[in-house]
């Protein structure tokens, strides 16, 4: 379109600043958030995280404080894992594996047992851990050619309809946006530049050839909580307890999506990078109860209320572009070569609360070991962002849309688990297998549910003791879209992830 423009010296178009935009999906961020995985010890992980009727282990404090009053010592614990994350991906008949190793510390605990024998109050226990309860660690990569699609098509779709003042500093919804990056990268422009001029809410694109394309998806991050809880035991046959928790989540992501175009007159290659920081802290209360009617048989039940965080969020965006001395506008006045642009920092603050949580259990139990299962209730439709209008701040987030897309593409997931663990004098054999469940409604056809299949070796002395798991999580093959056409339609990626987990736990009794 060399010779078919007017001059246009875009003088009011300046590089991007804060807006109250955030390039990030609230909708997706609520199922994230509320689906948590079991905490607890090495023990507690080889027999599938289910704990909620078992008890005698500090796992209790987070799951099942009733479950501390089955304590009848004083424990100090420490845990560490290696996890190795992988992701398997399609993407436009290509197939990509990504992955990455990291170290954590997924538990400490410390139990203070007292006892007692009043009028069958037999004493009870107080504890306090630090437990994992999520984890945000992946990395995908895919990539492709493009024969039908470039992501510009997907800003000139989010342009369309208005004119470029949706680009202007401070009162422009695109400011500080992708799209807006485009714009000033020259990737899109709007066809009143044109000659014959078009409309100035209508965009087009000088890019002409089809595009290779490679996204990099990384997130880090994980969320955790501090559990103060009491446990207590009446005649060895009804055991009690409550506690508090303060969680902490940390949730960081970084796209990058990059497109070449070896065969086009006018480009090389774009290059988009966005950053989302997520970090918050909640509070909820745990209360719970374990009944054990005959030697051999217990069953517990724990109930969670609603955990509320404070969240604090920001995003960032920057884009390289790169052309060949291209002249926009025909008349030598501006020859495009290399540009950056990137966007401010955009921080926001908002509260999320995320669906309370029930639990019931069962265990078996005899002196050569355990049979034990779990099944947990929880829904994230009932997840729900808040802003706080008091706080003076100068943006406001409207959260009716987001919260009402929650109530409606999400519905009550069934977790599950079971355990078992064979004993022989000082040593321990352990196996398990969970299930967390698909939180979409059926009729959207997604599916997030994981399966966990673990197992473990223990030694348990007077003193102390030493416990191994091993821990395959896999979840379900899932679609992902790396951009979206003004129809919804798009290239569309397969990815599977996998996670391979081995904890220890080290113990001391007093």
């Amino acid at each position: 379109m060399l010779n078919r423009r007017k001059k246009n010296t875009l003088a009011g178009i300046l590089l991007l600043v804060a807006s109250s935009c955030m390039a990030q999906s609230y909708v997706d961020d609520a199922l994230t958030f509320s689906q948590t995985r079991p905490g607890g010890s090495a023990r507690i992980q080889a027999i599938g995280g289910a704990q909620v009727a078992l008890g005698g282990d500090y796992s209790s404090t987070l799951s099942n404080p009733a479950g501390l009053g089955i304590y009848n010592r004083s424990e100090f614990t420490f845990s560490s894992a290696l996890s190795g994350y992988t992701a398997k991906s399609s993407y436009l008949s290509n197939s990509d594996k990504e992955g990455k190793l990291i170290f954590n510390i997924p538990g400490i605990s410390v139990v203070f047992h007292s006892g007692k024998d009043k009028d069958g109050f037999l004493g009870g226990s107080f504890g306090l851990s630090m437990s994992r309860i999520n984890d945000f660690q992946g990395v995908t990569t895919v990539h492709g050619r493009n024969n039908d699609t470039s992501i510009i098509d997907s800003y000139i779709g989010i342009a369309n309809g208005a004119d470029t003042r949706q680009f202007d500093e401070f009162d422009g919804d695109l400011y500080n946006t992708p799209t807006g990056l485009a714009f000033n990268n020259y990737l899109i422009g709007d066809s009143s530049i044109l000659i014959p001029p078009g409309s100035d809410e209508q965009y087009f694109t000088d890019v002409q050839s089809v595009p290779d394309q490679r996204m990099i998806l990384e997130t880090k991050g994980a969320a955790n909580q501090w559990s103060i809880s009491y446990g207590g035991n009446f005649t060895d046959i009804i055991f009690f307890g409550g506690g508090i928790g303060i969680t902490s989540l940390k949730y960081n992501s970084q796209r990058t999506f990059d497109e070449s175009f070896a065969n086009d007159p006018n480009f090389n290659y774009l290059s988009v990078t966005e950053n989302l920081k997520t970090k918050g802290t909640g509070i909820n209360l745990t209360v719970g109860l374990i009944v054990r009617p005959i030697d051999f048989f217990q069953i517990g039940a724990s109930f969670t209320t609603p955990t509320l965080y404070s969240i604090t969020s920001t995003y960032d965006a920057s884009m390289n572009s790169s052309w060949k001395s291209y002249d926009y506008y025909g008349d030598g006045s501006k020859i495009l070569d290399d540009i950056k642009t990137a966007t401010d920092v955009v921080v926001s603050e908002y509260s999320l609360t995320t669906p309370l949580k029930f639990n019931a259990g069962i265990a078996l139990i005899s002196k050569f070991g355990f049979i034990t299962g779990d099944i947990e209730l929880i829904n994230p439709a009932q997840s729900r962002y808040s802003f706080d209008e008091n706080k003076g701040l100068d943006y406001y987030i409207d959260f009716t849309q987001d919260n009402s897309v929650i109530k409606s593409v999400y519905k009550t997931a069934v977790n599950y688990r079971i355990g078992a663990e064979f004993r022989h004098d000082i040593y321990r054999v352990r196996g398990g297998l969970g299930v967390q469940g698909n939180g979409y409604q059926k009729d959207l056809g997604l599916d997030n549910s994981t399966l966990n299949i673990s197992g473990g070796l223990g030694m348990r002395t007077k003193t102390y003791f030493v416990d191994l798991a091993l821990i395959n999580s896999s979840q379900k093959k899932y679609s992902y879209q790396p951009y979206f056409l003004g129809d919804g339609s798009g290239p569309v990626a397969e990815i599977k992830k996998n996670t391979f987990t081995g904890m220890i736990t080290v113990g001391f009794i007093f």
